[in-house]
């Protein structure tokens, strides 16, 4: 009997190895990518935790497709339904809710942390412009997902994102229109919105990851090093599986703290939208908060202009900084800027948070 059974594993592994001529040694060499030392601590290894976050909304957001209908006639009521009356749709996007803000917080964090370590400079310029691309990728991500619940506060902040499009010099009215399917909001803008959300931003997200990847492979992770280190400790521990156990307790702990939030703070339904009443008060998710102070304090134009200035000046800061160096000879220049950069816009964002309008 057992002989029998050795018999069927070895053919079982013989067919396997036929058709995946993949060893395990060679598998083992493929992922055991040696690991700088300092991703031991959790807070260098955000890496990961977008790509995670990334899975759990695709995941979800497949469920909630099966039930939401992007039309102006039948949005909110699909949203409703799936809130108040589908098997745990409540708690699936609750789910999807505070996934997205996790992950936008997770982008936000670690283009932060490579920022403030200097771990885009060269040779690694270009992979700071495709981290910038997913960090607006994941910001667009966010906005048109609010926009398809057809609430009162999503329509007119829609509203106001395509009158912001259409402030842009030049190219205004052409964004107005890709935005919204033509001059104004309209039966067909929904549909546009759920085809960018669903389709176009994961597909272009999922590319970016795949070159973002691929450049960290090609260069390797920015390797620190750190004071309370002992110099006798190794430099670098193996991917497969130290790291991968990292980033799994990482992703169990996010998982745990998704499900408790979406069961106590669960994503509720606001007001229809009403074409015909504007909001005494509208305000975009908290992401957009420093935004939105920020057009509040110059003219329309002046804003969005200066706010351009400001987005070109992230992509090409890689450049920038090396210009700053060579003027100022002081390597440290950039952290003083960001470190001023972040008070500001924290400032800001909690500013608006707190005022009433």
């Amino acid at each position: 009997m057992a002989a029998s059974r050795t018999g069927w594993k070895n053919r079982l592994a013989a067919w396997w190895a036929e058709r995946v001529p993949v060893s395990g040694v060679q598998l083992r060499e493929l992922t055991n990518e040696p690991v700088p030392n300092h991703l031991k601590k959790w807070w260098f290894a955000l890496g990961g935790t977008p790509a995670y976050l990334f899975l759990i909304q695709v995941f979800t957001g497949i469920l909630l497709a099966f039930y939401y209908q992007p039309s102006p006639l039948t949005a909110y009521e699909s949203v409703a339904y799936i809130t108040r009356h589908a098997e745990y749709g409540w708690y699936f996007r609750s789910l999807h809710k505070w996934g997205a803000t996790f992950m936008i917080a997770a982008v936000i964090l670690h283009q932060m942390r490579v920022y403030f370590t200097g771990a885009y400079r060269r040779p690694r310029e270009l992979n700071w412009v495709i981290g910038m691309c997913l960090l607006l990728c994941t910001l667009l991500l966010g906005f048109t997902g609010y926009s398809l619940v057809y609430e009162q506060l999503s329509y007119w902040g829609a509203q106001v994102a395509a009158n912001l499009s259409e402030a842009v010099p030049l190219a205004g009215s052409v964004l107005k229109h890709l935005l919204l399917g033509g001059p104004e909001y309209n039966e067909r803008t929904l549909a546009r919105f759920y085809v960018i959300h669903a389709a176009v931003l994961p597909v272009t997200l999922i590319l970016l990851l795949a070159i973002h990847i691929a450049f960290v492979r090609l260069h390797g992770v920015t390797e620190l090093r750190f004071e309370d280190e002992e110099q006798t400790e190794p430099r670098y521990y193996n991917f497969f599986p130290d790291h991968l156990y990292t980033e799994l307790c990482i992703g169990l702990v996010l998982m745990i703290l998704l499900s408790a939030l979406a069961t106590i703070f669960p994503a509720v339904m606001g007001p229809k939208a009403n074409p015909l009443e504007t909001p005494e008060v509208i305000k975009p998710e908290w992401f957009f908060y420093v935004v939105f102070r920020w057009l509040k304090l110059f003219s329309l134009t002046t804003a969005i202009v200066s706010a351009g200035f400001i987005v070109a000046a992230m992509f090409l800061w890689p450049w920038i900084d090396a210009l700053l160096i060579r003027l100022t000879g002081n390597r440290e220049i950039s952290t003083y800027i960001g470190v001023v950069a972040t008070i500001l816009l924290t400032g800001m964002t909690i500013y608006e948070a707190l005022v009433e309008h």
